[in-house]
């Protein structure tokens, strides 16, 4: 694993369209495997993955401190695009299509212990549901409990999704303590 997490680090597929810093957080005995979007810019900066006021409230989500979150024995954290994509119109643009393909089925061939995997966003959730996703990032995560044991679907915690939040209530009632139950079974394991 480490040999691979240092070809990681080293990465440099996309250097013709930004500045490459892959950003991965991972060993072989982590139980949970998060896998998001790409870096922000905050991240990109300091290299440490959901160090930004997203990564506050997915602990919160998870309901675990900042020293599980950061424990690779306990949550791997591999992004769909392991490099800050750059600005875009309306926020960050989407993660680059290299890495997933490149990278991740080596990082998780290299994982024995991993029970779950919690897709953040929709395009983790294409990228692995595939045909099952919903035709919404709504739609799959109100039907979150169709993708157990293996994976967990999120939205992004991002602070420009309190509107999504506000009109979708049934997610904090409903999903958050079901992701809290079950996370906390894996890391008490």
């Amino acid at each position: 694993m480490q040999e691979l997490l240092s070809e990681i680090k080293n990465c440099t597929l996309c250097e013709a369209y930004i500045e490459p810093r892959p950003v991965v957080h991972v060993n072989e005995l982590s139980k949970i495997m998060i896998i998001g979007q790409a870096p922000g810019t905050r991240v990109h900066k300091t290299g440490i993955p959901w160090n930004d006021p997203s990564g506050v409230q997915l602990r919160k989500w998870l309901n675990v401190s900042d020293d599980q979150f950061y424990n690779p024995d306990l949550f791997g954290i591999m992004p769909m695009g392991f490099c800050y994509p750059g600005k875009g119109k309306s926020g960050d643009l989407p993660p680059r299509k290299e890495c997933a393909p490149k990278w991740h089925k080596q990082v998780l061939d290299h994982m024995p212990k991993l029970e779950l995997t919690i897709l953040i966003g929709m395009y983790a959730q294409q990228y692995y549901l595939g045909k099952d996703a919903k035709r919404t990032l709504t739609e799959t995560v109100n039907h979150y409990e169709d993708y157990f044991p293996n994976y967990f679907v999120l939205p992004h915690p991002s602070p420009r999704n309190r509107f999504w939040l506000k009109k979708n209530e049934w997610f904090e009632k409903f999903v958050v303590p079901e992701l809290q139950s079950r996370v906390r079974e894996i890391i008490q394991e």
